[in-house]
């Protein structure tokens, strides 16, 4: 990491409370934002030249699996509950070591290429440990969590887990890996979903995510069948399921939430639980239309995320961040979710979601040097009129120039520093190849 980066003659789009815009310069001293603002005097070991740029908060994806990279492609075209059955649990179970790690790089490569700096992750059940390696060596931030799956039914042998073994592998993560590369690693608990998981494994999260001051991460009312199958079991549904077993609260991610009772939203605005919004995999298993509107409306705290590569198919925040408007758009209006909210999901309330809100999220003095480089400056986004508006509506994952996490340039000018793209590349064809044989599917 240089001790000093100046971002020079830029348009910085700060997502500070005011969504302050400076147009000059941006300095970045021993991994932490600086000054903001024209610099003219000033010397650094790395220069960059942002003429015709947008100056922003990196990214902050609530909801992906790196695991599942390797699936692009391979499991299109289903419902959930098939898509999980069929494809991506027997995929899973054929997983690796190896193909751990190169599926998690491959996602890495993406997430910092389109200008995602920090992602939360739900792993699968086996060889996690891989993925957080992948997480230290490549500068990226992450909160990833081991896949937790105690209930047997209709899931591989390999995917089968005794509910304390789960927990005590869990804990060993937290124990090991959580605030390691100096806080940009956390580590959490990741209970699939409801269906996957006993009332007691799901109680005693509750209480061991609270003792040992760590998030949850799981999926909740993704899809109508998923929400009739947990209803059936509990009597309950699925988000107040959650609730009555301590699973709410600030500390706590959602994935989906497509479909609410009225009684499920007052919980979810009354404990102040997170929502992640992934619009494109919704739309893509044709799951529905998240309230989003409505949520934000009872101030529920809604952020984004692209899911995994086996549903979306990639993982690019530019797409999820034009889609989660113009589906609220559609359904409630064009006024309804404007730029500037669209933008705030996706880096400062990403980074409340995930409890780091004062690192990173804004570029604001003192906070963590998160921060991409996007040029404006191309056919798409021409003439960018309003910056907000060209970043949600116009920009496009390759747009984005520079990429820095803690004030270490991951990638520059387009060119990944931290990974080789060609090695990642070849190693995730063969071990996706490799992968798809192990598990007796056509790739």
């Amino acid at each position: 990491m240089s001790d000093s980066i100046l971002i020079r003659n830029g348009t910085i789009v700060t997502m500070d409370a005011g969504n302050s815009i400076v147009r000059g310069d941006l300095l970045i001293l021993d991994g932490r934002i600086a000054v903001i603002g024209r610099q003219d005097a000033v010397k650094a070991d790395q220069v960059i030249d942002a003429t015709g740029c947008a100056v922003l908060p990196g990214f902050v994806q609530t909801h992906i699996h790196l695991c599942q990279t390797l699936f692009r492609g391979a499991a299109d075209d289903l419902s959930l509950i098939d898509w999980l059955k069929k494809r991506i649990w027997p995929m899973e179970a054929a997983h690796s070591k190896e193909s751990i790690r190169a599926s998690a790089q491959l996602g890495v490569a993406e997430l910092i290429k389109g200008g995602t700096t920090c992602a939360l992750t739900m792993e699968t059940v086996r060889h996690t440990e891989e993925v957080l390696r992948v997480v230290e060596e490549t500068g990226f931030r992450a909160t990833v969590g081991k896949c937790m799956m105690d209930k047997k039914e209709d899931t591989p042998p390999e995917l089968q887990e005794n509910s304390r073994d789960s927990i005590n592998e869990s804990l060993a993560l937290i124990e090991k890996w959580d605030g390691k590369a100096g806080g940009r690693i956390q580590c959490c608990f990741a209970p699939r979903f409801a269906i996957s998981c006993t009332r007691e494994l799901l109680a005693e999260v509750a209480t061991l995510a609270r003792e040992h001051g760590v998030m949850i991460h799981t999926h909740a009312s993704e899809n109508k069948s998923e929400c009739e199958i947990v209803e059936q079991d509990s009597g309950k549904r699925n988000v107040a399921y959650l609730d009555s077993l301590g699973i709410s609260g600030a500390h706590v991610v959602l994935a989906h939430c497509v479909h609410l009772a009225t009684e499920e939203m007052e919980i979810l605005a009354r404990t102040k639980t997170n929502v992640a919004h992934c619009p494109s995999s919704n739309l893509k298993l044709g799951s529905g239309l998240a309230r989003v509107a409505e949520m934000l409306a009872r101030e529920i705290p809604v952020s984004l995320g692209a899911d995994g590569a086996a549903c979306n198919n990639r993982l690019d925040m530019f797409t999820e961040m034009r889609t989660a408007a113009l589906l609220q758009k559609l359904a409630h209006g064009p006024e309804i979710l404007p730029a500037a909210s669209v933008l705030r999901m996706a880096t400062i309330d990403g980074a409340r979601a995930l409890g780091l809100e004062n690192e990173i999220g804004s570029l604001e003095r003192g906070k963590r040097a998160d921060v991409i480089v996007v040029d404006l400056a191309k056919l798409h986004s021409s003439p960018p009129a309003d910056v907000v508006s060209s970043l949600v509506y116009s920009a496009e994952a390759g747009d984005v120039k520079t990429a820095i996490v803690d004030g270490r340039v991951l990638m520059r000018d387009r060119e990944l520093l931290s990974l080789d793209e060609a090695a990642v590349l070849l190693s995730a064809n063969h071990e996706a190849e490799s992968l798809m044989a192990r598990a007796g599917l056509s790739n």
